[in-house]
């Protein structure tokens, strides 16, 4: 296995020409990041909004731990006159940085007092498009190296997570070098971020699309739907309505239950009562769904032709772009191991999100002016990313993957008490620039492992839509839990001290729960890479 691999036999792998477009790619996907994160938070307080309206006003962020809903349409649908000339993926990355790059430049022209709802609106449209360009990235890297030895995915890895800190903490501080400067305002920044955005762009022209056969393989399974639904009756009409349903619930629950009946309903039942419809849907669905697929297996030995209805047609597309890929990771995996899976996935980077949603308000009220964010939080930050995603990624590489996630899980719920010192202390630079550098490193070589065993854990059909579900699933305890940072500190009176040493027991259920599944994790790991390495001996 990895830990065979010498130390040169290690690094070899990172000559690989390609893992530089991973590279500029994760720089793309971490920019929109900062102007719906940081930039946006600091915009926000310069202006006089509160510790919780920050806050809450990263709900916009919802939409990276909800876009799985609609990644297989980046799978499978094509935009009209781009995908032609520049391919599947290409074109996504494209059309969604164009969407951003306009949006950043509407914020650039905006007042954020006045317009407050515009400012929102168009930072919900950044969130958009980023999350749905992350989707296209995403899938773009493992489409270019998942027919190679799969430990070409553990350096893809680490030049993704380099680049994407490049761009969210490298060139997220430009914003406050800039808006600290004389006759500077954060409009102006904005139009800077825009070009910057615009810039980036660049990319996605001068790679090459990468080749596969998922097209032919989605349009076979939509084919074997469509030979079953004229022989289930209403079940192909059931499934259509049940669908979208589950997907409505899931947004409403993000979005914050907007028009809940508080007359009827106590708002403490909300995530209580969303959830058991949602998971009565899913066994309704799931139910719908065995059944179909019986039906498929006795009609492909079966000569009767039917006739086929456009209801057919549709609930047949439908299921083999949205359903095929998450039915396939739960008949590969068993419902127990996925399911464990999941919920180590949403556990792990849980006091990590508390912590970053608030960084930036904390840093100001403990005494820090934007040019020492920016070369103390940024700068010393973004250069030990890159580094530790490096020495992570060897390591990784060498040892496997759960020794990996181990190591940075322990090492994110320590760092996290720093940030509690520097509490108590006060505006010591130098406890900043050793608080920023340590945490640096810990979100380093917990982030390359995180997604080296995301990368793995995908079937390379269903690239995009797998690998977007488990990173929503992630995303969805960072944001839409994060978000309520700002209310819990307000709860403890301003006390940052203790909520830095809450962040830091938020770590430990997830290790405790990695060591649960260690086991059978690995054994899938191992399968999964052998099945690699036979790939490219077949080739």
């Amino acid at each position: 296995m990895s830990a065979t691999h010498s130390f040169s036999d290690t690094l070899s792998y990172f000559k690989n020409r390609r893992l530089l477009s991973v590279f500029f790619f994760g720089i793309a996907s971490g920019f929109p990041w900062v102007m719906t994160g940081s930039a946006m938070s600091g915009w926000l307080k310069d202006e006089g909004l509160s510790r919780s309206s920050i806050g809450l006003f990263g709900l916009i962020f919802v939409t990276y731990s909800i876009n799985f809903l609609w990644s297989p349409l980046v799978d499978r649908l094509k935009i009209p006159f781009l995908t032609v000339k520049v391919g599947q993926r290409r074109s996504w990355i494209l059309l969604t940085q164009l969407v951003i790059v306009i949006a950043t430049f509407q914020l650039s022209q905006v007042n954020v007092v006045d317009q407050l709802s515009i400012v929102a609106l168009f930072g919900l449209l950044i969130a958009f498009a980023g999350s749905s360009q992350d989707i296209a990235i995403d899938a773009y890297r493992i489409d270019i190296l998942s027919n190679d030895d799969s430990n070409y995915m553990t350096a893809g890895s680490a030049m993704a997570t380099a680049g994407w800190w490049t761009g969210f903490a490298g060139l997220g501080s430009v914003p406050f070098i800039l808006v600290d400067q004389p006759n500077w305002q954060w409009p102006e920044v904005y139009f800077v971020l825009a070009t910057m955005m615009a810039v980036l762009m660049i990319t996605a022209f001068v790679v090459e699309e990468p080749n596969n056969d998922r097209e032919q393989i989605l349009n076979a399974i939509q084919n074997n739907y469509l030979l079953a639904m004229p022989n289930q009756g209403h079940r192909p009409l059931a499934i259509l309505l049940i669908l979208p349903l589950i997907f409505v619930s899931i947004i409403y629950a993000n979005i914050g239950y907007p028009a809940w009946p508080v007359s009827f309903i106590s708002t403490d039942y909300q995530l209580i009562l969303i959830t058991l419809f949602i998971i009565s849907l899913l066994f309704i669905f799931s139910q719908q769904l065995s059944r179909l697929n019986l039906s498929i297996r006795h009609d492909q030995n079966s000569n009767n032709i039917s006739v086929i209805r456009f209801s057919h047609k549709l609930t047949a597309w439908l299921l083999a772009t949205l359903v095929a890929p998450i039915q396939e990771f739960f008949d590969r995996n068993g419902k127990h191991l996925a399911i464990s899976i999941l919920l180590f996935i949403f556990l792990f980077k849980l006091g990590e999100a508390y912590l970053g949603r608030m960084s930036i308000v904390f840093y100001r009220e403990v005494g820090f002016s934007n040019s020492d964010i920016a070369y103390y939080s940024k700068m010393i930050n973004w250069a030990t990313t890159i580094v530790f995603s490096l020495i992570g990624s060897v390591f990784t590489i060498r040892y496997g993957i759960l020794k990996g996630l181990f190591i940075g899980g322990i090492a994110m719920a320590s760092s996290n008490l720093l940030f509690a010192v520097m509490a108590v202390v006060g505006p010591d630079k130098l406890l900043f620039a050793f608080t920023v550098f340590v945490d640096g490193f810990t979100s380093a070589w917990g982030s390359v492992a995180f997604v080296a065993l995301l990368s793995v854990l995908c079937n390379k059909t269903f690239t995009a839509s797998q690998y977007a579900l488990m990173v929503s699933l992630g995303t969805f305890g960072r944001v839409m839990l994060g978000s309520y940072s700002g209310i819990i500190v307000d709860w403890l009176d301003g006390n940052w001290a203790l909520f830095f040493v809450l962040t830091a027991f938020m770590v430990i259920p997830s290790l405790i729960f990695l060591y649960s599944i260690r086991k059978p994790l690995t054994a899938l790991i191992e399968k999964n890479d052998r099945e690699s390495k036979g790939n490219v001996t077949s080739q």
